[in-house]
């Protein structure tokens, strides 16, 4: 096989500086101002959550990891030899290496990531450490429709959404984008997604209020990332990074909130803020295994099997399209 080139990536019809600005101007419009949590992966941003990963406060990298660790042949029996591994949002490829050592022959990996640079120096190292694997890296935002099969190899589909990333949806969102993702994959595709599951509040509140303040400030990147691609004025210093457990609604709640009476210019529009006044930024819904099983079957899979840790922290479930 020839060797990887790093700047080999298929990029789909995809412009983030225009998506952000969109998204940015219409959610600071809002009563309850918001940003898409999407937005965080920057490549600044995408570096951030690679420290966060290796906090000890943020169980979600390190539980999803000794999960596949534990029960790699396991999962791997329940995959077809010769298959395409797709990973949605694949960030720095760190856990599909578990599954990649205990597959069969696997035909392909195409990792999908909305953040270019970060993707392809992920994409470059991972071919250099699996010479025999074809690595086809596409940029693009995989929340959107993807026509991808014909663009892949021929052989049976594995998705793998190894982190907590669909907790960030809200419930109906989530069965749109598992819909979705079944299209993609095809009659006969599996999916193997994580799913952080219910816990006590205060093991949340610790993994999202880290000691080291790694978590703020890649909360408060969404500020500096508007200054440095949309002529943003923020002073990122006067918002205080706020995240919280919403008992009501199953979520932790992360939340830019003003610490003063100011205003910031965005691509030419001024938007204000009361002192105490928020920006929301992210949800991060948790479930309880059969509450994410309903959530798949509403989008066309079927539950084949589910592995968590000892502590029953987080969950890696093996879905089958159904059509």
């Amino acid at each position: 096989m020839a060797p990887f080139a790093d700047d080999t990536v298929i990029d789909v019809e995809h412009q983030p500086v225009r998506e952000f600005a969109r998204a940015v101007l219409a959610g600071l419009a809002q009563a309850q101002k918001q940003i898409p949590s999407k937005f965080f992966y920057d490549a600044e941003g995408s570096r951030l959550f690679d420290k966060i990963c290796e906090l000890p406060e943020y169980y979600p990298t390190r539980t999803a990891i000794s999960i596949l660790r534990d029960n790699a042949a396991a999962i791997a029996e329940e995959l077809p030899p010769g298959a395409v591994l797709v990973e949605y949002g694949s960030g720095a490829s760190v856990k599909v290496r578990l599954l990649l050592d205990a597959m069969q022959r696997p035909a392909a990996y195409v990792p999908i990531d909305i953040s270019r640079e970060h993707l392809r120096a992920a994409a470059a190292e991972l071919a250099g450490d699996y010479p025999r694997l074809s690595v086809l890296p596409v940029h693009a935002d995989f929340t959107k429709p993807l026509m991808l099969r014909c663009r892949l190899p021929e052989g049976p589909r594995v998705g793998f959404f190894p982190g907590s990333t669909i907790g960030n949806f809200h419930p109906p969102e989530a069965t749109r984008l598992l819909s979705g993702l079944a299209q993609n994959l095809g009659p006969g595709g599996l999916l193997l997604i994580g799913v952080d599951l219910k816990k006590d509040p205060r093991i949340l509140h610790a993994a999202y209020n880290d000691a080291a303040g790694i978590t703020a400030a890649f909360n408060r990147n969404l500020l500096q990332r508007a200054n440095r691609e949309l002529e943003g004025s923020f002073d990122v210093e006067a918002f205080d990074h706020h995240a919280f457990w919403n008992a009501d609604a199953s979520r932790i709640e992360m939340h830019l909130v003003s610490s003063t009476a100011q205003a910031a210019s965005v691509a030419g529009h001024w938007f204000y803020f009361t002192a105490g006044e928020s920006i929301h930024t992210e949800n991060s819904y948790k479930y309880a295994p059969d509450e994410i099983h309903l959530v798949a079957k509403a989008a066309g899979f079927r539950p084949v099997c589910l592995w968590t840790d000892a502590q029953q922290l987080f969950g890696v479930s093996l879905l089958a399209v159904t059509g």
